[in-house]
């Protein structure tokens, strides 16, 4: 009555098989046309770049798009699929950008923003085939042939009908976001679009001399892995508990004077002395330039900084 089945099985030519029948039955089009007229199910699918081929976090996103739709067909619901491209966005300008040699915003500008956009669409289609057959041979139904893409000027107008709708109805506000930025595109990015450049670096921690005002040839070394917040840097700021160390000036190199793997070292060196300040009014000079014109204005009330045990005015500390 029944066939026996072999317990030696090659799954892969038994997927192949279940495939080639879907698709010579048209089975996903009948799961879709006998069900027109009853309750709809519409699912909302975030649409792929077709710049790059298709990874892992596609595939398994892939399976649970193809999950959903499946379990409300099976509960006798209307669930029409179209496979969607976003050709929008950096990834794509991106690509165009290196395969023409521009470097800049300004570039793109001078080789002209019309023909830029014509080059962009060209070439957002160019994984089509490859996207077709992964996505099919997972198993996923969805349409193909009657795709849409996020450049159709009748999937723009929707989007914006979408906004106003929801304009209209007091839903949208404005507010501020923290983003990744780049300076060189003039943009701000995705978590997506950001990782796209991303690699390890050296970090830039630098040790920055601070003049003391009092104290001629006397500096202060401060250590920092944010060099660009320099520029905008008020006081130093110094702990009543903590010891600190002074060195003879002619020190260039402070790891020639102890162990950096054994940090007590350093207090017992005779290279060093423990230097101890009552009530730290440590005052040094600003170094940067820029600073010139604030240092100067004519404040109506001095801003002052606390540092520790007394009040100290900014005016002092940044003097001259």
């Amino acid at each position: 009555m029944f066939k026996s089945v072999s317990n030696q099985q090659h799954f892969p030519k038994l997927e192949k098989e279940i495939l080639e029948f879907w698709e010579k039955e048209n089975i996903f089009k009948k799961s879709i046309e006998n069900r027109k007229g009853r309750e709809e199910f519409i699912f909302y699918d975030g649409p792929p770049f077709a710049t790059g081929l298709p990874h892992y976090g596609h595939l398994l996103a892939g399976i649970i798009k193809d999950i959903i739709p499946r379990y409300q067909t099976m509960r006798g619901k209307y669930v029409d699929r179209r496979f969607g491209w976003d050709c929008h966005g950096l990834p794509v300008e991106m690509e165009m950008q290196n395969e023409l040699g521009l470097k800049s915003s300004q570039d793109i500008i001078d080789y002209g923003v019309a023909k830029f956009n014509e080059s962009c669409r060209n070439i957002v289609l160019r994984y089509t085939d490859e996207w077709e057959k992964t996505v099919k041979r997972l198993g996923r139904w969805v349409d193909f042939e009657n795709d849409y893409k996020t450049m159709d000027l009748s999937f723009m107008e929707s989007i914006w009908w979408v906004f106003k709708t929801i304009y209209d109805q007091g839903l949208i506000y404005e507010s501020f976001k923290v983003l990744p930025y780049s300076w060189k595109a003039g943009t701000s990015l995705s978590n997506f679009e950001a990782n796209l450049n991303y690699k390890d670096v050296q970090d830039p921690a630098v040790t920055v001399k601070f003049p003391l005002r009092d104290e001629k040839d006397t500096y202060f070394l401060a250590w920092t892995t944010t060099p660009w917040t320099l520029i905008s840097n008020l006081a130093l700021c110094v702990n009543e508990e903590v010891e600190y160390i002074q060195a003879p000036k002619h020190v260039n190199d402070v790891s020639d004077f102890y162990d950096l793997e054994k940090p007590e070292s350093y207090i017992t060196s005779k290279n060093f002395y423990i230097q101890s300040r009552d009530n730290y009014q440590l005052f040094y000079e600003h170094f940067f330039l820029l600073y010139l014109y604030v240092l100067n204005l004519k404040r109506k009330k001095p801003i002052e900084i606390n540092t520790g045990n007394k009040t100290c005015n900014k005016n002092k500390i940044f003097y001259g």
